[in-house]
């Protein structure tokens, strides 16, 4: 009898947790798989200068225009280098494959079943204007991304079932029955936005104002279009902590904006940006000689790269009839000549690009193996056989004579024959097979060509369409494309937003990252198995079964990767070696005075 009331007390006070609060251990971190490398007690993340100098300016280049200082909504293009004006509950160490320090949370507390967590505010913790971070700036910044900001966050914190203050400085998640390993630590991800700063103002709305935020620094000078700058913040709240020590010493940022690449290469060269990332093959081979340089004023970096290269590839939207057809989708493959590419316009320096997990254990091989086709079998009937019974890398010819046949047969298994003037077009309406790639920066019109010069060769008109970049987003917001150079980059640890780049219901969300349109029930199973993934073999598994049906289904047109950042600096910076293992992290790097004002004296005298 006595159980039998205490059953009924229960039940009328609500749902029982597996674990209470007060029940839970307080910790400084959380580890994906296992426990946090580094202590309660630690000082400073090991690849900083805790003595470094503060000051002095870092001024890069941003492509195309901006008319926001709101990076969260669907609206408006925004101004690069935003999130130095945000602080986050947690930050990760780049020096691990991924744990999550505390920032504004100062303590952490997750239950054991990963039902609930709860994250300890620290109450030093200010927004610039001095207002406290309270819990209910962290609900109101909840609330208010995963509703009416961009589709990632509902999709990145859609396993959230509830949020609510517990205190002024603490703050409870509920999560879903989804067995996300990463969920907890994704929230640490979450940028905190003064709820009072926001009330009034119309959140989705773009705006050109210097936002409130609580991070490092502050926007000092926006000049709509041209240039954004932020100033350190000299009274910072967190400067002290072991997570930032070392960190955030450069006392300005600057962003300056180019249209076209070449006029910023040439903006470097004069010494008006002082750090250049580098993606062109040619000119990473030609272009960094000049006197500045040989007079050892530039130094020239490549930064090895912890993380998989993920995909760059030639993106169709399948939202368009021309592309619904699988065959046509391989024949547009068999067409891309990456041997020649690399060879006569990338001086050799890249790698072909054949999984969406490339450079890590996730990139499927070979046949499946038993863990994996446990996950592919129920889906056996909308899968092509391939997936089954052919291995990867999926073998193709490697003369390119030989592709196009291969290539001409498949447009013609799929219903287009060639008029007599060469033109491939549809049997049943005689409408000739276009397609068109979109771009933004002119610097890719030459690695465009020869894919079209080939699909010419089988009758297909294609043609480049080069619009400025807010047009270029403005379409893609709008999936208003035949074909785009996208990237959808991998974490060595991927997890939910992985539904923005593959799920179904974000296939027509405005602005998600789901550029080819897929709407597969097998593709949405997989990507659950890979969120609910417990052990690192388990996240390998699902990932590779994940990987084999996207290259089977032949969506993209892979292009190429490089293991390294390469990085063009004026060589008045310092920083500390080796690098971070994962991540490269400039928030490390400072100025230093006396060569800073040696390259000032040299620029002056020209």
């Amino acid at each position: 009898m006595r159980s039998t009331v205490l059953l009924m007390a229960a039940l009328a006070a609500g749902p029982v947790l597996a674990s209470e609060p007060a029940d839970v251990p307080t910790r400084h971190a959380l580890a994906l798989y296992g426990a946090p490398a580094l202590p309660a007690d630690f000082e400073h993340f090991a690849y900083v200068n805790p003595d470094a100098p503060v000051g002095g300016t870092l001024t890069r280049s941003a492509n195309g225009s901006f008319d926001s200082t709101n990076p969260f909504i669907v609206q408006g293009t925004p101004a690069a280098g935003l999130a130095a004006i945000y602080d986050t509950l947690m930050v990760q160490n780049p020096d691990e494959p991924f744990t999550m320090y505390g920032l504004l949370a100062q303590g952490i507390r997750l239950d054991p079943d990963r039902k609930w967590i709860e994250f300890d505010l620290a109450p030093e913790a200010r927004f610039h204007d001095g207002e406290p971070v309270t819990a209910e700036d962290v609900i109101f910044s909840f609330e208010t991304l995963t509703k009416r900001g961009q589709p990632f966050y509902a999709a990145y914190y859609a396993d959230v079932s509830d949020v609510r203050a517990v205190d002024e400085d603490t703050v409870h998640f509920d999560l879903a029955d989804s067995e996300s390993r990463e969920l907890p630590l994704i929230l640490g991800q979450l940028p905190i936005l003064p709820a009072h700063y926001w009330e009034g103002r119309d959140f989705e709305r773009p705006t050109r104002d210097a936002l409130l935020g609580s991070g490092p620094y502050r926007i000092a000078q926006v000049d709509p279009g041209r240039r954004i700058v932020y100033e350190r913040v000299a009274d910072y709240w967190g400067h002290d902590l072991p997570v930032n020590r070392g960190r955030h010493n450069i006392a300005r940022l600057a962003f300056d904006y180019y249209r076209d690449q070449t006029v910023a290469l040439e903006a470097f060269k004069a010494g008006n940006l002082d750090m250049r990332i580098e993606s062109s093959a040619r000119n990473w081979a030609t272009a960094y000689d000049f006197p500045a340089a040989d007079d050892g004023f530039v130094e020239l970096l490549e930064v090895p790269d912890g993380q998989p290269a993920g995909m760059q590839a030639y993106v169709m939207n399948i939202r368009r009839n021309t592309f619904q057809d699988v065959r046509v989708r391989e024949a547009l493959n068999l067409a891309f000549d990456f041997e020649w590419l690399n060879q006569n316009l990338f001086y050799g320096a890249y790698q072909r690009t054949h999984s969406y997990f490339e450079n890590s254990e996730m990139a499927a091989q070979g046949l499946p193996g038993e863990d994996e086709l446990a996950l592919l079998e129920p889906h056996r009937d909308a899968l092509p056989e391939a997936v089954f019974d052919e291995p990867l890398p999926i073998e193709q010819p490697q003369d390119m004579r030989a592709r196009l046949r291969k290539a001409l047969g498949l447009l013609h298994a799929a219903g287009y024959e060639n008029a007599e003037d060469g033109t491939l077009v549809d049997t049943e309406t005689g409408e000739p097979l276009t397609l068109e790639v979109l771009l933004y920066d002119t610097q890719f019109e030459r690695v465009v060509q020869p894919l079209l010069r080939n699909l010419s060769r089988l009758g297909v008109q294609g043609d480049i369409r080069i619009v400025d970049v807010n047009q270029y987003l403005n379409r893609l917001r709008r999936f208003d494309f035949d074909i785009v150079v996208g990237g959808f980059p991998q974490s060595a640890n991927p997890g939910n937003e992985q539904r923005d780049f593959w799920g179904s219901e974000y296939a027509d969300a405005p602005q998600s990252r789901n550029l080819i349109g897929l709407e597969s029930p097998a593709v949405d199973d997989l990507v659950d198995a890979l969120i609910a993934a417990d052990t690192r073999e388990a996240l390998d598994t699902a990932a590779q079964a994940l990987d084999r049906v996207l290259r089977w289904g032949f969506y993209v047109i892979p292009q190429w990767h490089l293991g390294s950042t390469r990085l063009a600096v004026w060589d008045k910076f310092g920083w500390r070696e080796p690098f971070p293992e994962y991540n490269l992290d400039l928030d490390a790097w400072w100025v230093e005075p006396e060569r800073a004002a040696e390259i000032e004296a040299r620029q002056r005298n020209r």
